[in-house]
C-alpha cells in the first residue's frame, strides 16, 4: 500500500475496525475511506454495489461484523450467519467487481473445533466439530475465508484472511451481560471497589489458559500482512503467550487498584481448559507484539473509566 492509497476500512467503530484505521494513520495513511452502519448497510447489495462504484477503493480491511456473546449467539443463530455472509458475500463480490487490489477478512479464532490440539495450527481447520454455541458465526467465517481462497483460485485476486486470537483494548464492548472476560472483569471489579465490596465473585476456578492479545498489536500485524503476503492461507494473529484466568483477574484487580479479595465459584463451568493460537506464521513476517498484557489492561481501563462510565 502507498501512503495515498484509497483504503476502505469496513467496520471502523467497533473494536478491531477502529484500532485498523488508528494504526493506519500512525503509519502515515491519510486517504482512508469509512463508513458507518446508517450511511452503508453492508447486508444491502445494491448499497455496497454501488458505494464500491462510487468511491473505488484500492484496499478494503473487511473488519465488519455481527458478533455478540454466547447468550446472543446461541438464542439469534440464524441472525448471526445470515448477516455476516450477507456481509462478506457483497463486499468480497463488489472488491472483484471494481478491482480492488486486495482484501483482507478479519476472522475469529472461534472458527477452530471446540477440542483442539494446543497450540492451534492453521491446518486444524475442520479437524473436529464447532463450540455449539457459536457455530453460525463461525461457519459464516469459514466461509469467508472459503469466499476468498475460491476468488483468488477462479479469477486471480489477491485476498488474505487473518484470524486474530481473544482481542481487548480500546473501542471493547462494556456490558455486563454480553462482554468478553477482560472487560466483564474490569466491570465487576470496579464496581466492587466503587461500592466497597468485600470481595468480588468470578465463574468457574481460574485455572483454565487463555491468549490474549492487544488490538493495536493486531491492527499492526493487519497492515504488515496487507502490506507483505500474498498467499491463498489464511494466518493465525495471536501473542503467543497464556494467563490463567485466575492470574488475569488478579491483573484486573492490581490494574483498578480493588482491594477486596477474589472468589471464585467452581460450580460454574470454565469452559476450554486452554485455548492459545499457533504464531509461527505471523511471527515469521517480521511482527511480533509489543504491548504486554498489564499496560493493555491499563490501556482499556482508562479507556472504560473515560469513555463508558
Amino acid at each position: 500500500m502507498e501512503k495515498s492509497s484509497k483504503i476502505y476500512v469496513a467496520g471502523h467503530t467497533g473494536m478491531v475496525g477502529s484500532a485498523i484505521v488508528r494504526c493506519l494513520n500512525c503509519h502515515g495513511y491519510h486517504n482512508i475511506i469509512t463508513r458507518t452502519h446508517t450511511e452503508l448497510d453492508l447486508t444491502n447489495q445494491v448499497s455496497v454495489r454501488n458505494f464500491f462504484y462510487d468511491q473505488k477503493p484500492e484496499y478494503v480491511f473487511l473488519a465488519a461484523a455481527k458478533v455478540g456473546g454466547i447468550h446472543a449467539n446461541s438464542t439469534y443463530p440464524a441472525d448471526f450467519i445470515m448477516e455476516n455472509m450477507l456481509i462478506e458475500c457483497n463486499t468480497i463480490r463488489s472488491a472483484y467487481e471494481n478491482n480492488v487490489k486486495k482484501l483482507m477478512l478479519l476472522g475469529s479464532s472461534c472458527i477452530y473445533p471446540k477440542m483442539c490440539p494446543q497450540p492451534i495450527k492453521e491446518e486444524y481447520l475442520l479437524t473436529g466439530e464447532l463450540e455449539p454455541t457459536n457455530q453460525s458465526y463461525a461457519l459464516a467465517k469459514i466461509s469467508g475465508i472459503q469466499m476468498c481462497k475460491s476468488y483468488n483460485m477462479q479469477y486471480g485476486t489477491k485476498y488474505i484472511s487473518v484470524m486474530p486470537a481473544s482481542l481487548y483494548g480500546i473501542n471493547d464492548r462494556f456490558d455486563i451481560y454480553n462482554s468478553h472476560v477482560i472487560p466483564s472483569m474490569i466491570i465487576k471489579i470496579h464496581r466492587a471497589k466503587t461500592e466497597n465490596s468485600p470481595f468480588v465473585e468470578l465463574w468457574g476456578t481460574g485455572t483454565p489458559l487463555r491468549e490474549f492479545l492487544y488490538v493495536d498489536d493486531m491492527a499492526n500485524a493487519c497492515i504488515n500482512l496487507m502490506n507483505t503476503y500474498e498467499g491463498n492461507d489464511f494466518i493465525n494473529i495471536g501473542s503467543g503467550h497464556e494467563i490463567s484466568i485466575k492470574d488475569l483477574a488478579e491483573t484486573v484487580k492490581n490494574v483498578v487498584d480493588y482491594k477486596g479479595e477474589l472468589v471464585f465459584d467452581a460450580s460454574k463451568p470454565d469452559g476450554t481448559p486452554r485455548r492459545i493460537l499457533d504464531n509461527t506464521k505471523i511471527c515469521g513476517s517480521g511482527w511480533n507484539p509489543i504491548v504486554e498484557m498489564e499496560e493493555g489492561i491499563k490501556r482499556e481501563y482508562e479507556y472504560y473509566l473515560n469513555n463508558i462510565i
